[in-house]
């Protein structure tokens, strides 16, 4: 099963998944325990190594695990035997009698085939490459480069292992710091130039190995040498000048007689026969001998670094292949033909890698392995194809022009044409393409049972204009076709009735999905009048293939309707009315597939029970009021229940349960009059869930984007923010509107920006996809860069500076016909192409006004930056150009020429697979980690780091969050250089699988500074920070809340006029953003202040200092001890300047040099500083979700500590304030004298709480409510009281910098029993009274 999954990954991913096998061992992360050993191979000329397997290893799985070997390489073609007895490749190694830990397994060369003599060649090419940081740009994805960070000055960058990155930049990092430079100043008005975003160097210093090696001229062999067993001829040309003729025969490779004039196959005199081809020709060329030593001695990549990620992820930016494109011994072996002469059937691979056993750990993460690498081999083989489609490589299966179908790879590819206009047309089309992907996504992540509810493989790739729906070629039906089954279908609208038992497994299927999906069972009248029940849309099929396996297809309007932008009939309002509507809901959209996103429905349910919950409790409190004698405690609650259901709109009048029907305003369905009152419901409903986005969703988001939970930094990461609460991109028209509207708009000014960046590429997008589809292939590069400089530069025309380019153009044409449209794409113009944008935006967005009438307008209005609206446009349509620096404010020249169109690639959206175990695994992590039990958060994270190693070798997105987590929680353990090893995994993932210039990736920069400075590499953390701040302003500009934390980092580890420039930068932005009576707005003056008193500025101190004890003041009131901290520290600040004055006055004479010890920041306080800064610190958790789980599981202690507690109420209490710090098993910080401080983690688990607990619970005491508090010790307070350090409890969670993070800064914190307090539970702010039982007041912040 395992090889089947494996098969048809695609010509350029063949030779990346036999470097690695499912069982690979990772960062330590699974210790001996878990069945791995170590055995001793051996043989085939192979130093003998040790290997470290597990026995539940297929024999193959060791195979592909020993060919990664750099002692191996590039021998393939081997076998391995026990005792003299070769193993099974099918089998399991524990299965195998005699097997052991410590056993010797034994290498055996087996005959070559002539597909293997093929592969053996691959391996050899693939082995010979030189390894250069541009490889990926030239081939258009993601690189890394991290590595050219870690160089030092006197080398040039070169590609490092973890180990040579550590031990190099340990070495180099005791020089003196660079200084920043002037493009990342703060208000620094030059910008950063892109030449700084890649490494440029394209010379490699790896040595070359031949100059040739390529099919010989005698190739193939005749019949009468195949006869005899020759297999293929290759010509090799070695650095000595020699020439020779090599033939490759089921042995091995040996050298013949032939020459370039005669054809002589006899072996030639003295020749060896070598099983491997380098072996043959390090005895026929010394040199290649010696740099073949040389190469194998080189440091060996990470994993991370060497092995292909599953999707490739598109850069927009390139190195110029004028200079940098090498020559490839690939195409002169023939090795670009693929070696797959079969071709793949995805769906069969797909369908057979799902139907894998899952009853234990190992089989599903075999399982989870198998579907990723099928998925992955999929997408490529979508993205080739799509190349190939379109540069005409292949013909229409159809045979028509008007509605194109292809094969090509295993993969079928339609090209709608001409689609219906009255629908939207194209736009509609594509709209049904999206929902089809979303929805074959939600359907594959159904588990248990529906699991055997199949959907084809799915994806779509949108190139040179074009969107083409890429599918796995469908199963044919099981059965003939029937009178009473209609095209063989077993359900849908055309199906007809019919009774039998696949039907009834089919309904019975679709029946489970229906409630998982949130869908209503419902019945429509079927095309001859009768009565059709269905689960799903009126598009939906099912049938059962001919493999067996119930499919769905056309799943494309699952979804319920969006009630916003469906204009019921009557609706409709003619004159000034409709006019005054324009910005109002509901409202048209240009096309009809308008529907709610999943995260939506399940966010309105959620909201739809929280209404339930209340009325129900409204409903028993008004009928206990009432006292109604004749209905019975029972019947009042049912009637309550029952009231209750109704109000809300459950469609079951017992329970609560909500579902939607997805024909609901579908053009064209009828209901049957029984249904006209679940119709009419579910109308309500759905106008209900559009006003939820309206009233609840949109403000928010705007609310999480105010307080720093949400800070996108580009068009990628506002569309996930976005799409994670369940809003569609069809919404930003009213986000500007409701942003404008706001009373907090300048807080929300990068929201706005890109918005409007949003709104312009894709309205870009859409005119580019009509635009280039015209264009001839000879002048893609000249119309691309010309779209792109009319987009960018006002009023841009080809009059005066496109005269050049069309005579290029036409020097570049063919010749013949075609001539007109040649030069028909040079027509558009700058004024064209915006008037086209506007009016795009103002129909889909209503947006009117707000453009302005050129790209300067939204530049000079809300601070647009060119170069980000160029980058946003190039990774929508795919453009590669050229890395250079590209000046978009010269109207005189165009800014981007032919020459700077690298490529056009394609951009692959696809359907991902889900990773159960492990992503599992990491949310109990992450909920351990919030209730601060560190050990326990560590060993769930290393596992889920493990498992997700085994079926995505780390290279998956939500590995890299996993393992960034993990850094973090290994910092806060006290092991820096640990966290620094990971994090410079994470960045390097984090480059590869979402892009070099990601917004997470700045982040993971900043992070991996922080642990990089803990362990004294100041240089390198200044790198990185520079890094992440130049890539910063790339990707957004200046003006952002994140600029805050970057800057306020740089102020922490730089020194002298610099840190206090930055660290005012950071305080300007803070109070944009936040507002001047923010907590993160406390802590920059606090910072300031710090950093002021050290350059000897106490009056400029004294002023930050007194900022921020007035908003500690306003927040928390003159009594609590944040405050009485920050009094102190003004009072030593005080003391300080009078002591200097009075030096002064008397000359000088008792001047000290040297600060007070409270007024000087400790490296652990600025470390401390950096992790509150960065979100790695924060406070605070509540454990009253610990405290109620216990009581559950320990019911009857529970109660006997309550029957305890109302005898004794208030010993309780204190007994239990005494008793939480000790029990909890949380992270607890005692505070030290000058600023110095002690974590304490341990493992204890929540149930390990005392009976206590739950007393409070039940008499719901927020005062021992166990508020944790993580505290930064600044050297401010010298003492503190005993009493309130007992109370003092921290939580670590994870994220960016937040309001949160203020509370646990600037000095000692405490929470005091008994008092008005306010602590941050999981970056929510909790207003807390310990007199009462108030309940908490939550507001999300972070």
């Amino acid at each position: 099963m395992r090889d089947t999954a494996k098969k048809g990954n695609g010509e350029k991913r063949t030779m990346d998944v036999s470097c690695s096998a499912n069982g690979r061992k990772t960062t330590g992360s699974k210790k001996d325990d878990d069945g791995s050993f170590s055995v001793k191979i051996q043989g085939a000329g192979v130093e003998s190594f040790e290997l470290q397997v597990h026995g539940f290893w297929l024999v193959q799985d060791a195979i592909l695990t020993i060919l990664g070997k750099e002692e191996v390489a590039p021998r393939t073609s081997i076998a391995l035997a026990l005792a003299g007895v070769t193993l099974d490749p099918m089998m399991e190694l524990q299965d195998f009698k005699g097997f052991k830990a410590g056993v010797t397994l034994r290498l055996v060369e087996e005959p070559y085939s002539p597909r293997s003599a093929q592969a053996h060649l691959a391996r050899v090419q693939e082995m010979l490459k030189t390894v250069r940081p541009q490889d990926a740009l030239m081939e258009g994805r993601s690189p890394t480069v991290l590595n050219t960070l870690t160089q030092t000055s006197e080398a040039p960058p070169t590609l490092h292992s973890s180990k040579n990155k550590r031990a190099n930049s340990k070495t180099e990092h005791s020089a003196e710091a660079p200084p920043p430079p002037a493009y990342i100043l703060p208000g620094a008005s030059e910008l950063p130039p892109l030449m700084t975003l890649l490494p440029t160097n394209t010379h490699s210093e790896a040595p070359s190995y031949l100059l040739d090696l390529s099919v010989s001229c005698w190739n193939p062999p005749p019949g009468f040498r195949k006869l005899q067993g020759d297999l293929m001829y290759i010509s090799v040309h070695t650095l000595e000048g020699k020439q020779c003729d090599i033939t490759s025969c089921p042995r091995g490779f040996y050298v013949n007689r032939s020459t370039l004039e005669v054809f002589d196959p006899r072996p030639a005199q003295s020749t060896p026969v070598c099983h491997c081809l380098t072996d043959l020709l390090s005895h026929i060329s010394p040199q290649f001998k010696h740099n073949l030593s040389t190469l194998r001695h080189r440091p060996s990549l990470p994993a991370e670094e060497s092995l292909s990620t599953p999707y490739r992820i598109n850069s927009w930016l390139g190195v110029s292949s004028l200079h940098s494109h090498k020559s490839s011994f690939s195409g002169r072996l023939g090795l670009d033909q693929d070696l797959n002469a079969q071709t793949p059937d995805w769906n069969k691979e797909l369908q057979t890698a799902r139907d894998l056993p899952q009853r234990s750990l190992e089989e599903r993460l075999q399982r989870d392995r198998a579907l990723l690498q099928v998925n992955s081999a999929f997408v490529w083989a979508v993205a080739q194809g799509a190349e190939k489609v379109m540069d005409g490589f292949v013909d229409p299966v159809n045979g028509s022009n008007e509605d194109p179908a292809f094969l090509c790879g295993g993969v079928f590819m339609s090209m709608p044409a001409n689609r219906d206009q009255c629908q939207g047309g194209e736009r509609s089309h594509r709209a049904a393409q999206r929902l089809e992907l979303r929805c074959v996504q939600a359907y594959s992540d159904l588990g248990g049972d529906l699991q055997n509810l199949h959907t084809i493989p799915t994806a779509l790739a949108d190139y040179r204009g074009v969107r083409l729906s890429a599918q796995g070629l469908a199963p044919g039906i099981q059965a003939p076709e029937q009178a009473e089954v209609p095209n063989g279908l077993l359900y849908g609208y055309s199906a007809g009735p019919l009774e039998n038992p696949s039907r009834r497994k089919l309904l019975e299927l679709l029946a489970q999905s229906a409630k998982a999906l949130s869908l209503q069972r419902h019945a429509v009248l079927g095309p001859s009048g009768h009565q059709l029940p269905l689960f799903t849309s009126i598009d939906a099929q099912g049938i059962m293939g001919a493999d067996g396996r119930y499919y769905l297809l056309d799943v494309y309007r699952t979804m319920p309707a969006d009630a916003n932008f469906h204009i019921e009939e009557g609706e409709g309002v003619e004159g000034e009315a409709e006019k005054e509507k324009e910005r109002s809901f509901p409202r048209r959209y240009p096309h009809v597939w308008c529907r709610l996103r999943p995260e939506l429905v399940k966010a309105f349910i959620q909201h739809k029970h929280a209404q339930f919950s209340q009325r129900v409790k409204a409903h028993m409190e008004e009928n206990e009021e009432m006292e109604d004698s004749e209905k019975s405690a029972d019947s009042r609650n049912i009637d309550a229940v029952r009231k209750a259901c109704k109000e809300v709109g459950s469609i079951s009048d017992i329970i609560f349960e909500m579902r939607f029907n997805p024909n609901v305003y579908a053009p064209g369905v009828e209901f049957p009059d029984s249904e006209s009152g679940a119709v009419e419901l579910q109308k309500r409903l759905l106008k209900e869930a559009a006003a939820f986005i309206i009233n609840d969703r949109i403000p928010e988001f705007m609310n999480d984007c105010i307080h720093g939970t949400d800070i996108p930094i580009d068009g990628a990461s506002l569309r996930q923010a976005l799409h994670q609460k369940g809003i569609n991109l069809r919404y930003l028209g009213h986000l500007i509107l409701s942003i404008s509207q706001s009373d907090r708009k300048h807080q929300l000014r990068h929201i706005t920006r890109l918005a409007f960046a949003e709104i312009v590429v894709r309205c870009a997008q859409r005119f580019f996809s009509g635009y280039i589809q015209g264009v001839e292939t000879s002048n893609l590069s000249a119309a691309t860069s010309h779209f792109l400089c009319c987009l960018l530069v006002p009023h841009f025309s080809s009059a005066s500076n496109g005269e050049e380019s069309k005579k290029r153009s036409r020097r570049r044409g063919r010749g013949g016909g075609g001539a007109a449209d040649s030069t028909a794409w040079s027509a558009l113009n700058g004024n064209e192409l915006w008037s086209f944008i506007c009016q795009d935006a103002q129909e889909t967005y209503r947006l009117k006004e707000g453009l302005g009438s050129s790209v300067d307008h939204l530049v000079e209005q809300y601070g647009l930056r060119k170069i980000s609206l160029l980058r946003e446009m190039c990774l929508k349509t795919g453009i590669q150009l050229r890395l250079r620096e590209y000046i978009l404010d010269n109207r005189n020249k165009a800014p981007i020429s032919s020459d700077d169109v690298l490529n056009i690639l394609p951009v692959v959206k696809h359907i991902t697979m889900t990773t159960s175990d492990a992503t599992r695994m990491f949310k109990a992590g992450q909920n351990s980690l919030q209730k601060g039990l560190l050990e326990q958060a560590y060993e769930q994270l290393k596992e889920a780091t493990y498992l997700f190693s085994r079926v995505c070798d780390d290279l998956h997105p939500e590995a890299c969050h996993c393992l960034s987590l993990l850094a973090k929680v290994a910092y806060l353990q006290s092991h820096p250089a640990e966290a620094r090893s990971v994090q410079l995994r994470v960045v390097v993932i984090s480059e590869r699988v979402l892009g070099f210039d990601h917004p997470n990736t700045i982040q993971q920069y900043v992070l991996l500074a922080v642990y990089l400075l803990a362990g004294g590499e100041t240089a390198l953390a200044q790198r990185c920070l520079y890094r992440a701040k130049l890539l910063l302003l790339t990707v957004h500009g200046a003006d952002h809340p994140y600029t805050a934390v970057i800057d306020a980092s740089l102020g922490l580890v730089l020194q002298g006029e610099q840190s206090l420039q930055y660290l005012q930068s950071a305080l300007k932005l803070n109070s944009s953003f936040r507002g001047d009576t923010d907590l993160t707005t406390a802590l920059m003056h606090h910072l300031l202040a710090q950093r002021l008193c050290v350059a000897g500025d106490y009056r400029g101190g004294m002023n930050h200092e007194k900022e921020a004890h007035s908003i500690f003041q306003n927040k928390w009131g003159e009594d609590h001890p944040q405050t009485k901290c920050s009094s102190d520290f003004l009072r030593n600040i005080t003391q300080q300047a009078v002591r200097v004055e009075r030096s002064i006055r008397q000359g000088g004479a008792e001047l000290c040099d040297s600060l007070p010890e409270g007024l000087v920041p400790s490296q652990d306080t600025t470390l401390e500083q950096l992790a509150l800064v960065n979100g790695i610190l924060k406070t605070s958790y509540s454990t009253r979700m610990m405290e109620f789980k216990e009581k559950l599981k320990e019911k009857k202690a529970a109660e006997a500590a309550e029957k305890a507690k109302l005898e004794n109420p208030e010993s309780t209490n204190e007994k239990e304030a005494s008793e939480l710090q000790s029990s909890n098993g949380e992270v607890t910080e005692e505070a030290t004298t000058n600023g110095e401080h002690k974590q304490e983690a341990t493992d204890e688990n929540a149930e390990s709480q005392p009976s206590e607990t739950d007393s409070s619970e039940k008499a719901d005491h927020s005062n021992t409510n166990g508020q944790i508090e993580s505290h930064l010790h600044n050297g401010d307070c010298a003492t503190k009281n005993e009493s309130e350090e007992e109370e003092q409890q921290s939580n670590i969670t994870n994220g960016v910098s937040t309001e949160s993070q203020l509370k646990s800064t600037n000095g000692l914190m405490s929470v005091k029993e008994a008092q008005s307090e306010s602590a941050v539970v999981n970056g929510k702010e909790c207003v807390e009274n310990g007199g009462s039982g108030d309940s908490e007041k939550q507001a999300e912040v972070e």
